[in-house]
């Protein structure tokens, strides 16, 4: 279109706003983005306001993606509600039994441990007032009474802490016999529950429901299962490495590594630091140093053979992605957004990425010729 009586033609758009196109593309696209932002935004608000609910029900879904291949298996030769039940007995019977043991190993080595750590912070402490170091013993002194003084001064709060703590473990035991409760209608009829849902809705949006729905359980269980596959084989080499190194406690730090390492990058790392404090305090520097190097060995082996054989089947996230997931996560909701922050980026962006492809067309029938 060109102005009357000739010269440039006319950039204005045909809708005549006057705005470039690649300005009113750009609007186009962060409005909705900014729609999708506070929808996001009231769905985390409303899943915070029911923090209980939502972490029963998150946890409902571990137990599912983890016991319903047991059950699938069992129901093969029971009926579906006994192979649900003989699926959470296992699924109950095994930590509980973890928890026993561990229990019973702390009790039966307590006198020993004590005076371990105690002849380890010894040992310390006369390696740290000799050379290179040459701490003066008064400053150990003044450190212990700094401690001692700050107990006293703070023992009211510290009474409300564990009392308010003593209401916290009601409060979880009532998030974990919710879960139980819907666990057990996931695994008995989850698929029946989920056909029922979709529906609801109209023909297209409930197939785009169906389609999305399944694609998110699909990674999400691919990734709950693979996580504890890492963390079985990091918590397997880190028991063997601290008996072998003779290590006190190597029963209950073996399990603290096992979920520590549901916190990807960061879970790891942090409970090994942990181990190398007892061995510091217990064994002395040379098997804490040992134990720092366990972390870059294990670090080297979860990042180059068990994420790639693992877990790429169920979840494709650049470490970058992960990293950031974490620490968003951790800054939002602390320890439980850092465990909850990557499968739910994984979920989202396989809901994406299966949305975003068309369904490839049925094939038409041929014309009878």
């Amino acid at each position: 279109m060109r102005r009357p009586g000739g010269g440039r033609p006319d950039r204005r758009t045909a809708e005549g706003t006057g705005a470039p196109p690649g300005l009113r593309h750009l609007s186009d696209y962060a409005w909705r983005l900014l729609v999708v932002a506070a929808a996001g935004y009231l769905v985390l608000a409303v899943l915070g306001k029911f923090h209980l609910i939502t972490l029963a029900g998150f946890l409902a879904l571990v137990i599912t993606s983890v016991v319903r291949p047991v059950v699938d298996l069992a129901a093969r030769v029971l009926p579906r509600p006994l192979a649900v039940l003989a699926g959470l007995t296992v699924a109950l019977l095994v930590p509980a039994g973890l928890l026993a043991l561990i229990g019973e190993t702390v009790a039966n080595d307590l006198s020993s441990l004590t005076k371990e750590f105690q002849g380890g912070l010894d040992r310390l402490e006369r390696a740290l007032e000799g050379s290179p170091f040459h701490i003066a013993h008064q400053t150990f002194d003044d450190l212990q009474k700094k401690v001692t003084d700050f107990l006293s001064e703070h023992r009211s709060t510290l009474i409300s802490t564990a009392v308010s703590g003593a209401g916290r473990v009601f409060e979880v035991a009532t998030g974990a016999a919710l879960a139980l409760f819907m666990s057990v209608f996931f695994l008995h009829s989850g698929e029946r529950m989920w056909r029922w849902t979709a529906g609801l809705l109209p023909a297209a949006a409930g197939d785009h429901l169906d389609r999305g729905g399944r694609a998110a359980w699909s990674t999400f269980a691919g990734y709950t299962r693979g996580i504890f596959i890492v963390a079985a084989s990091n918590a397997a080499m880190v028991g063997i490495a601290l008996y072998l190194l003779r290590v006190p406690l190597a029963l209950p730090l073996t399990v603290l590594e096992f979920f520590a390492s549901f916190v990807p990058l960061v879970g790891s790392p942090i409970a090994m630091l942990v181990a190398s404090l007892v061995a510091l305090a217990a064994r002395g520097p040379v098997i804490a140093i040992v134990v720092l190097l366990l972390i870059v060995v294990i670090g080297q082996i979860e990042g180059h053979l068990l994420h790639p054989l693992v877990m790429s089947w169920a979840v494709s996230l650049h470490p970058v992605v992960v990293a950031v997931s974490v620490l968003a996560g951790s800054i939002a909701a602390g320890v439980i957004g850092a465990v909850v922050a990557v499968p739910a980026v994984s979920v989202a962006w396989s809901v994406y990425a299966e949305l975003r492809t068309p369904r490839p067309a049925a094939p038409q029938p041929k014309a009878d010729g």
